[in-house]
């Protein structure tokens, strides 16, 4: 019962919100935090209760949802998707505070969409059942669409919101049909079961590739990528931290809750092929970022990098590599919210992410200047913060996987360097650029309550990642060839 209610806390905080009066906007902010952070606080629960000890998946409820198609609402978590749902109730409630003050229209709505947002996402993660996953897994856009499209700040906010959702619902259509012929050849849509059933290579390889369509967009891969950019820079502070935290790992879980054990010939197979692709992400988006001039769009590009690095982890098909991909999706969740979210309190005082206008900020704003420092330096994998224990176990496995792999792969290290530290040297040292702006002030109280616990935990991932693999290391080892 404990996933039950864990699911539909935030569902009945939005129901109630719905209920109220337009005009009670104070009290329309309070439920929505307090729902979400209720919601944080009984994941945490899971963590707890959470057994170590075996890969079999935890915490289990079945229902029966339709017995003539033998599909059932089937929910469970393992050491993978535990984090996963864990790092949702953590950034939900960040992002109602982010926009405490910077939303001014359409509450209701706004909270409302983040609610119900993270209830399909708990569902995304926790269910067990193939026909329900995609549902769910489509069902997220639709907030996300409104959040981008009705509270987006600027002028091609309804473009980037059509782009973000058709590019996404489109690539998804061959996983459907991969799903229905799944169903046909077995009966069931059960993972349980099918994790038992044995494709030919044949179907392995035609089946993986209509997953890939779907998770690969969702990454993003190059070159599905180019919806990202653009969704980040036209989406709310909150939307751009929710996008870059959760949504773009869903391809990355999908490929290791699917692509892996279902079809483990195929995964091999189109192996060189991630590999390839990965690289060139790697590479190209972090030379892409270097010639950004928008905030938004160098923390979007470099996001595309990360995750060239989480892929390739992914498939070398060794613990070391999986587990660090893991690892590194679940930093980037914290760190590139974090700096979506510095782009926010500066966006939120001068309405401008255009780099020129800024410079010298440690002058007058110097706790802003050491919080974007940390996060810069988490972003290049910094000993001692989340990131490095991420990236080092992905490059480690990828040496043992191919060599050449790993090398080119440890290019995109140096490139990251390159663009983080030139960003914030542009951005906080250097003049104050008093032509463009010229009151300042420092991050308030509730911005420093919202950055305080991301420091913290990229502190705590990066100096103790054992708390963490730990629990994911059993869930791992049977993904491994």
């Amino acid at each position: 019962m404990l996933l039950s209610l864990l699911v539909f806390i935030p569902l009945l905080g939005a129901i109630i919100i719905l209920l109220l009066p337009n005009y009670l906007v104070k009290l329309i902010r309070l439920v929505a935090l307090y729902s979400s952070l209720a919601t944080f606080v009984f994941s945490l629960l899971l963590w707890v209760f959470f057994d170590r000890s075996t890969y079999k998946f935890q915490f289990v409820e079945q229902y029966s949802w339709n017995e003539v198609a033998n599909i059932s609402f089937y929910l469970g978590i393992d050491g993978i998707s535990l984090f996963f749902i864990i790092l949702t109730t953590f950034l939900i409630p960040i992002c109602i505070l982010s926009s405490w003050s910077s939303v001014r229209v359409y509450i209701k709505e706004y909270m409302v969409s983040f609610l119900i947002l993270e209830f399909f996402l708990i569902l995304v993660f926790s269910v067990l059942d193939l026909l329900l996953f995609y549902i769910f897994f489509e069902a997220v856009l639709l907030p996300m669409f409104i959040i981008i499209g009705v509270f987006g700040s600027r002028e091609r906010k309804i473009r980037a919101a059509y782009q973000f959702f058709l590019y996404t619902l489109l690539g998804s259509v061959l996983m459907l049909l991969g799903i229905i012929f799944i169903y046909f050849e077995t009966g069931t849509t059960d993972l349980q079961v099918l994790f038992c059933t044995d494709f030919s290579e044949k179907r392995q390889l035609i089946l993986w590739l209509a997953f890939f369509c779907s998770f690969a967009v969702k990454v993003p891969m190059i070159p599905f990528h180019i919806w990202l950019p653009e969704a980040h820079v036209e989406a709310p502070t909150a939307g751009s931290v929710i996008l870059a935290g959760i949504l773009l790992k869903l391809g990355g879980y999908g490929f290791i809750r699917f692509s892996l054990p279902l079809f483990p010939f195929a995964s091999v197979y189109f192996t060189p092929l991630i590999f390839s692709v990965s690289v060139v992400a790697i590479i190209y988006t972090s030379l892409t970022t270097l010639r950004q001039i928008d905030l938004k769009k160098i923390i979007a590009y470099s996001s595309v990098a990360h995750m060239g690095y989480v892929t390739i982890g992914l498939f070398t098909l060794n613990i070391q590599g999986i587990e660090g991909a893991v690892l590194l999706m679940l930093s980037h969740g914290l760190v590139s919210s974090a700096l979506f979210l510095c782009v926010g309190v500066l966006y939120d005082r001068y309405h401008t992410r255009i780099i020129k206008y800024y410079g010298g900020l440690t002058q007058v704003m110097p706790l802003f200047a050491f919080i974007f420092l940390f996060f810069s330096f988490a972003n290049i994998s910094l000993p001692g913060t989340s990131s490095f224990i991420g990236e080092f176990l992905v490059l480690l496995g990828a040496f043992k996987a191919n060599t050449l792999v790993a090398f080119l792969a440890t290019t995109g290290v140096i490139l990251g360097a390159a663009y983080s530290l030139w960003l914030a040297n542009r951005l906080i040292f250097g003049q104050l650029t008093l032509q463009y702006i010229t009151k300042f002030s420092d991050i308030s109280k509730r911005e420093f309550v919202i950055f305080m616990p991301l420091i913290f935990l990229v502190i705590l991932m990066g100096v103790y990642p054992d708390m963490f693999l730990d629990l994911m290391h059993c869930s791992v080892g049977r993904l491994c060839f």
